[in-house]
């Protein structure tokens, strides 16, 4: 008997015994870095425009769309809202990330971007910064982490 009639044999045998794992669950797809940055852009779209309808509305939508391993970590913006520009040029995978203080990296895949942040109380900007920011994709949704404003 050649190989490949073995091989085909055994097979058979095995699937015939039962020798197969079931997994449970619905498989879930993982995105592709390009459909991953159409997420992400349009996430900071939704935080922008959450901004423009006032701090209550930002507010609620950080909440919605903080990390769901870090919902411990949200804080009062008191009153102040954001507007996120993010470079998307600078858009890439960051694997090792966690955040500050956590021994747990995030579910899901960890993206870091450079961004320009503008800091507004009542339609007045308080203060513009350059940085960095870091959002996960999980489950075809784009996460963050809510910034708290420094004392």
């Amino acid at each position: 008997m050649s190989r490949t009639r073995v091989g085909a044999a055994v097979l058979t045998a095995l699937l015939a015994t039962g020798c197969t794992t079931t997994v449970s669950g619905s498989p879930v797809g993982v995105g592709s870095a390009s459909e991953d940055r159409e997420l992400v852009t349009g996430y900071f779209a939704e935080l922008n425009d959450a901004g423009t309808e006032g701090p209550d509305a930002q507010r609620d939508f950080l909440r919605r769309t903080q990390h769901p391993d870090f919902t411990d970590r949200l804080c009062d913006l008191a009153g102040l809202t954001v507007r996120i520009e993010p470079a998307m040029s600078t858009f890439r995978p960051d694997p090792k990330w966690k955040p500050e203080d956590s021994a747990k990296r995030p579910r899901g895949t960890v993206y870091a971007l450079g961004v320009f942040v503008s800091i507004r109380r009542g339609g007045a900007r308080l203060a513009e910064q350059i940085g960095s920011q870091r959002v996960v994709v999980l489950d075809g949704k784009v996460y963050g982490f809510m910034a708290c404003p420094t004392r």
